[in-house]
């Protein structure tokens, strides 16, 4: 009865060492480390995998009504001039599920390209830009629950969303600056912000620390 106990034990450990500490993801030179744990995740078979708690949410309301910070984010520090990408996957459930690209300088300066279900019962693409208080906007509806997001890092605190139905026509979604002299971080993140959870699956994911030469001519 020792050996199974101590295995046991030894496993505990590995599990709560590998949710607290960073990790390594193929594509991504960088490791990768979480600004607020998931309830759960996993990366295997070339997918990362982030199940987001219960009113997990990013977002300060420009009414002050509310302000939410809360949601699982596993963050790299990127190249000055990066490309980003994945395919998204989500489970959606309820009103603002959703899997999300992150842009994160802190809770007052940070980005946000979403795959979301909207209140209407419908995926949208969603980008929420926060320099202090955060903006929100609903883009295109989406059929189907798999999308490719993108950012697209130009320099200076410069960047660019674009999303994809094949993973090669990129659309923009919006091109922005964030006001922060912090270090600025990018990677994955997932939420639920009136549900109990939310899955995001990003699969094909792509890294490279090459510019953008044109926002909007689909490359």
């Amino acid at each position: 009865m020792k050996i199974p106990f101590l295995l046991f034990l030894l496993a505990s450990v590995n599990c709560y060492s590998q949710q607290q500490g960073s990790f390594a993801i193929n594509g991504v030179p960088q490791k990768l480390s979480w600004v607020n744990s998931p309830l759960k995740w996993k990366y295997e078979l070339k997918k990362l995998t982030i199940w987001a708690g219960e009113k997990t949410d990013l977002f300060a309301d420009p009414q002050h009504e509310y302000t939410v910070m809360n949601s699982p984010k596993a963050v790299f520090r990127p190249d000055e001039t990066f490309l980003l990408s994945g395919k998204a996957e989500v489970n959606f459930k309820t009103d603002y599920d959703a899997a999300v690209l992150v842009v994160y300088a802190g809770d007052d300066a940070w980005a946000k390209l979403c795959f979301e279900y909207s209140p209407q019962k419908k995926p949208y693409v969603v980008s929420v830009v926060n320099n202090g208080l955060s903006d929100d906007c609903n883009h295109v509806p989406v059929n189907g629950n798999k999308i490719y997001l993108r950012i697209a890092g130009l320099g200076n605190n410069i960047f660019a969303f674009h999303y994809s139905l094949d993973g090669k026509y990129w659309h923009m979604v919006r091109y922005f600056f964030l006001t922060t002299k912090k270090e600025v971080r990018v990677g994955f993140s997932s939420q639920s912000p009136t549900g109990k959870s939310c899955r995001s699956i990003f699969s094909g994911i792509s890294y490279s620390g090459k510019k953008l030469k044109n926002l909007r001519n689909g490359e």
